[in-house]
């Protein structure tokens, strides 16, 4: 092991014991668990946020499986080298040798001929495929491929996580173990990690790498001097001053596999949503000049209209759905001048979140009360048994009525007159709130 060796490669586990985080799937009696340790693992696609543990659970499951592991980047990697894979698994089926596992990172960013190129060893069972995204698959990987795999959905690393991380790096890794480190503060670093472990690794590592270069040390010679006075002359004391000060120093440019991902689409959404057109332009720059997946920013935006600008300019919604089928029909690099025009009408109209809130709030009142009973007068009836039990019995059709209105009751009368959507303060759902009040009168106190 190398001291040029990443932290966070250095630190990735071997067996499932060792993993940290995904409870659900990988904790006791967790349902990914038991089909690890059945031996009987079907291809399966992972879904998360970077740095969960995508690449690391792959490598746990053929390393305890004692299967051949292929991992394939579908960044850098095309039909070709699938093919070479499926070929060298070929070769390997015989005295009932596992099948090997042919590992892809990013497999949404494979084509469609590039996911078709797997269907058929899939299916035979040549190998098993485990793929990786950080994008909902249902938009990204081709229907037959998604029917040949399992999804799981891999979360954030919770602040436990990342403290039970943390201390494990200090504690084993062979370097830092080396080094008289002491955690006094990790509000910083944890908020910079963002959940992510890779980034945890990361911040902690250029601390200490800054920190070590103050006192014209390396690990190498810390390690030669552990023990000696020089050595315990070295602590080092983790704050969040420090940590703020070193990461802002190495603030990274965008990459979109790297670390700011997240942190630049995060300042994007934020900068439209505080009504700041030039700021929207910038941060889409930066994801222009590093290469985003086009459809990954069109779709957001999709997302952020009807998220926070809603009823307030229900047009917001209609034009970035076009702005999606444009950029997936134009490309680069006019598709800049599409996503630039959605960015700046996004972030210039008023803004609602309304529509966010109010099923926000249903949900939250459905899991409080459960499946409260339909009204039997607004039930469907397409029976007679279901008529004589009185489904639909004095429902009011509301366009028999002036206006195309009648007062009625549609929620459970647990429910009755409970308030879910409440108009907010801009033009468009002004006239919304006097219609209602106008139509309900005192049945919806706004």
């Amino acid at each position: 092991m190398s001291p040029n060796q990443p932290l966070a490669d250095r630190m990735r586990p071997k067996i499932l014991d060792e993993f940290i985080g995904q409870e659900h799937l990988v904790g006791e009696n967790a349902i990914l668990r038991k089909i690890i340790e059945s031996g009987n693992v079907p291809s399966f696609i992972m879904w998360g946020p970077p740095g969960v543990g995508k690449t690391t659970l792959a490598r746990i499951i053929a390393n305890q499986q004692n299967r051949s592991f292929y991992p394939l980047s579908a960044v850098h990697s095309g039909v070709k080298d699938v093919r070479e894979t499926i070929e060298k698994s070929k070769k390997q089926q015989f005295f009932n040798k596992p099948n090997p596992i042919l590992f892809i990172d990013e497999i949404h960013r494979f084509n469609k001929s590039q996911q078709d190129s797997l269907l058929g060893s899939v299916e035979q069972g040549i190998l098993t495929l485990i793929g990786a995204t950080t994008e909902n698959p249902s938009f990204e990987v081709i229907s037959p491929l998604l029917s040949r795999c399992q999804i799981y959905i891999l979360k954030p690393l919770d602040k436990e996580d990342l403290i039970e991380l943390l201390n494990r790096a200090l504690q084993k890794d062979t370097y830092l173990k080396a080094l008289n480190i002491r955690v006094k503060e990790n509000e910083a670093i944890l908020r910079y990690s963002g959940g992510d472990a890779r980034k945890l690794y990361n911040v902690l590592e250029l601390v200490v790498n800054a920190e070590l270069a103050e006192k014209k040390l390396d690990i190498a010679n810390v390690l030669q001097e552990a023990g000696t006075q020089k050595h315990k002359k070295t602590a080092i004391v983790l704050t969040d001053e420090k940590v703020i000060e070193k990461v802002q120093e190495n603030i990274a440019l965008y990459d979109k596999q790297g670390e700011q991902h997240y942190d630049i689409i995060s300042a994007f959404i934020k900068s439209i949503r505080g009504s700041d057109p030039n700021a929207a332009v910038y941060w889409l720059a930066r994801m222009v000049e590093g290469g985003e997946d086009v459809k990954f920013i069109a779709r957001r935006m999709v997302i952020l209209a009807a998220e926070d600008i809603g009823l307030a300019n229900p047009n917001a919604l209609l034009l970035t759905q076009a702005c999606f089928d444009a950029v997936n029909v134009i490309g680069w690099p006019e598709s800049r001048i599409i996503l630039s025009e959605a960015a700046i009408y996004l972030a210039t109209s008023p803004k609602s979140n309304a529509a966010y809130q109010a099923i926000n709030k249903a949900q939250g009142t459905v899991n409080e009360t459960g499946d409260l009973s339909v009204p039997l007068h607004i039930r469907n009836a397409p029976t007679k048994l279901m008529k004589d039990l009185d489904y639909g019995k004095d429902y009011k059709y509301a366009h028999d009525f002036n206006g195309n209105f009648v007062k009625d009751d549609f929620l459970p009368d647990e429910l009755k007159n409970k308030i879910f959507y409440d108009p907010q303060k801009n033009p468009r759902e002004e006239e919304i709130r006097q219609r209602l009040q106008k139509l309900w009168k005192d049945k919806y106190k706004y």
